[in-house]
């Protein structure tokens, strides 16, 4: 697919799903979203960014505690829902349907700009790095989060190749070393970062974005198809039943500050 194709793809997908992405357990209650307010430490005069908000959580912890949110998404159909939920307990927020790698904002804009668990559907993350150094200020801050691939070749390609059967709107999860890359060069200074393991619960997880019981066997065929040690890294399990049950993987949340 090309670049217009994937993004049309990605709205395809999100805008019949919407809803699904407020309720998602791993989006929704993620163990990240409490650490936000403790790593960031937002002032309440701040104007902030969150690009590809999807269900809004990133928007809806942090908006408390900042001035305004410019809160986007390409999809609008997901961005009407979110802001559907949010707008019954905000009104500093700003909803605004935006391509994350072409942003409609001046340079030198934001305090702060978030991104989470969204830059792998991104066809060139690179210009999404880049539009992000470019709207923030001197000395803003950017928290990025998202799944993130293993450096052993073997499992980025098994990770990447799960992701794309079971969501055709994905592109490629990134590896650290490669998102540490295109930090560096937009000028952002990593400040803090952990790397973790995240469990999908494989029923509801494939079948968030899978179109068809076709597909989503055929997910489960390629995990139950693959290597012991690709098993054992993603801490597969699978029943009695011979069903997959669960799975890990991992997930990258670094904080930056642009210099200057």
């Amino acid at each position: 697919m090309d670049e217009q194709q994937i993004k049309q793809k990605v709205k395809d997908v999100f805008g019949k799903n919407a809803e699904k992405y407020v309720t998602s357990e791993s989006h929704a209650k993620g163990s990240d979203l409490p650490l936000l307010v403790e790593w960031i430490k937002p002032d309440s005069d701040w104007v902030m960014l969150d690009i590809a908000t999807g269900g809004g959580h990133v928007t809806k912890t942090l908006s408390p505690y900042v001035g305004t949110v410019f809160s986007t998404d390409l999809t609008e159909e997901m961005l009407a829902n979110t802001a559907k939920h949010l707008n019954e307990e905000f009104n500093n927020i700003w909803y605004v349907v935006a391509d994350a790698e072409n942003l409609p904002f001046l340079e030198g804009t934001f305090d702060l700009v978030t991104c989470r668990i969204a830059p792998h559907h991104f066809p060139h993350p690179d210009r999404f790095i880049s539009e992000v150094g470019r709207v923030l200020k001197p000395g803003g801050k950017f928290l990025l989060i998202d799944n993130v691939a293993p450096e052993e070749e073997a499992y980025d390609e098994f990770m990447n190749m799960v992701e794309k059967l079971r969501d055709e709107s994905h592109v490629r999860a990134l590896t650290i070393s490669q998102w540490k890359e295109l930090l560096t060069k937009a000028g952002l200074q990593e400040t803090d970062s952990i790397n973790r393991k995240k469990t999908f619960q494989f029923p509801s997880w494939v079948a968030r974005t899978a179109d068809s019981q076709e597909q989503m066997d055929r997910v489960e065929k390629y995990i139950l198809d693959s290597s012991k040690d690709i098993q054992h890294y993603f801490s597969v399990k699978i029943n009695s039943d011979n069903r997959v049950e669960s799975h890990q993987i991992d997930e990258w949340m670094v904080l930056a500050k642009k210099e200057g």
